[in-house]
């Protein structure tokens, strides 16, 4: 698993110990980001580059990934007749797919070269998007295809491991974090980016009715595109190995689970209210009947993946100054409040409040998002049973790395949750409201566990501020 920016940084080697090999199908031997002449001379270019190119197939794979989220909502538009459960379905098995394959993913990039598998994870992005518009061209489409289409949306989730994963091999230990922090920033913003366009682009042209194979069509272009400047600029390293055995260790640490329950409440909100967003406005103002003007009000649903990702660095950079398990618990509590509050003013049937306030929630996930990322490393390093039994820094940090990695994916999975208990919430109730409060009890349940288990043992210790 990829190191990130909190991970101590190695002295800088002060002269070069061997030139960059440049091999056939653009492989780079003797690779050291850490030797300052080499990164320099030559290191630091190459890095960008593989960067820029990175960051854009990752953006396409989130957009692809999010896609199904505001198609669903159109459908009745385009004369299919799914239940509220078959639709429920579709939205979150693209998440479902994406967190399981964010696993495998890591290993692809020292199994096959980062340039190599950024080529092949975005051509696969080709098989989401033409089977999206070759099966919502027919309403007679039967759903078990649709929701096959609507998985394989899941390779677009995938991307953001094997990404990450490429990326922190390129930098050295002091600049990691910045450029994991664009490349994790890059890839949110497809999501936000898929919810403006898509329902513009498939009423544009309609008279009454919806296109809806342009939601997938549209985006074949831009990933062929990625997949030939990935083939074109980027390098594969013949230094970038897996840890298989680092994630293996990591699965016996305690805090891993810990930690992976609170990223479920943070970026689990993120992505899962993200792929909801669209429907929920559906739902609860049916007044949007118009499609142009349903359209613009759907067309806002982008608001909060595009504020969620861009509060998650400053959440981040807080955390650094008030300490990540506090700025965690002020994001669980804010959230808490604010979905209580949406809850009590939704009777007022006002859109323009409940879209101000998920677009708090949206901005309270992302900070949490940045806070509990930036506690991981330090746990590990300080407070995990490696660190307590004096295992090495090198040791502590290939267990932290490789659990950044798992985190990451179990917290994906809160994209299929979230749709899933509102999807039961409606059958059962009729109504979202309970799984709303349902939340609220997470939200404050994933607060204590905090407390419990960073802050009150770092009061103990008069080491408050350092998780």
């Amino acid at each position: 698993m990829a190191p990130t920016a909190v991970d101590r940084p190695i002295a800088p080697t002060a002269a070069p110990t061997a030139g960059l090999e440049h091999r056939p199908g653009r492989w780079i031997g003797n690779w050291d980001a850490e030797n300052t002449h080499q990164w320099e001379t030559e290191g630091r270019s190459i890095a960008k580059r593989n960067l820029s190119w990175s960051i854009f197939a990752e953006f396409l794979g989130f957009v692809v990934w999010q896609l199904w989220s505001i198609v669903v909502v159109q459908l009745p538009a385009a004369g299919f007749k799914f239940d509220t459960n078959q639709i429920f379905w579709l939205i979150s098995i693209p998440s479902l797919v994406g967190a399981t394959l964010r696993i495998p993913y890591t290993f692809m990039v020292p199994r096959f070269g980062g340039r190599n598998w950024t080529i092949v994870s975005a051509l696969l992005l080709l098989i989401p998007t033409t089977g999206l518009a070759i099966c919502v061209s027919n309403p007679a489409t039967p759903f078990g295809v649709m929701l096959l289409v609507a998985a394989l949306a899941g390779f677009g989730g995938g991307n953001f491991a094997s990404s990450m994963a490429n990326i922190t091999f390129f930098y050295p230990a002091r600049e990691k974090g910045w450029a994991l922090g664009l490349n994790a920033a890059g890839g949110n913003l497809g999501a936000a980016v898929a919810q403006l366009i898509v329902p513009i682009a498939v009423t544009l042209l309609a008279a009454g009715t919806v296109n809806l194979p342009i939601a997938g069509l549209i985006w074949i272009p831009l990933i062929v595109v990625a997949a030939f400047g990935a083939y074109r600029y980027m390098n594969n390293l013949t230094r970038a190995k897996g840890d298989v055995a680092g994630s293996l260790a990591a699965l016996k640490e305690p805090h891993l689970w810990v930690m992976a329950f609170l990223y479920i409440g943070t970026f689990g909100s993120f992505i899962g209210f993200a792929g909801v967003f669209p429907k929920l406005i559906k739902d609860y103002f049916p007044a949007f009947s118009s499609i142009h003007v349903g359209a613009v009000a759907l067309s806002l649903a982008f608001l909060g993946p595009l504020v969620g990702s861009l509060a998650r660095p400053y959440g981040g950079r807080m955390a650094d100054r008030m300490g990540g398990a506090r700025m965690t618990i002020t994001s669980f509590a804010a959230m808490a409040i604010v979905t209580l509050t949406m809850i009590w003013t939704l009777p007022l049937k006002n859109f323009w409040l409940f879209l101000t306030l998920f677009l708090v929630l949206f901005v309270a996930s992302g900070f949490g998002n940045g806070a509990t990322y930036r506690m991981i490393p330090v746990i590990f390093a300080t407070s995990s049973r490696a660190a307590r039994t004096g295992a090495s820094t090198a040791a502590t940090a290939r267990l932290a790395a490789s659990s950044l990695g798992l985190i990451s994916a179990i917290g994906a999975y809160g994209g299929f949750v979230i749709p899933q208990v509102l999807n039961a919430s409606t059958t059962v109730s009729g109504s979202y409201t309970p799984a709303f409060y349902g939340f609220v009890g997470a939200y404050i349940l994933m607060l204590a566990v905090c407390w419990a288990c960073y802050i009150r043992p770092a009061r103990k210790r008069n080491t408050i501020g350092h998780i």
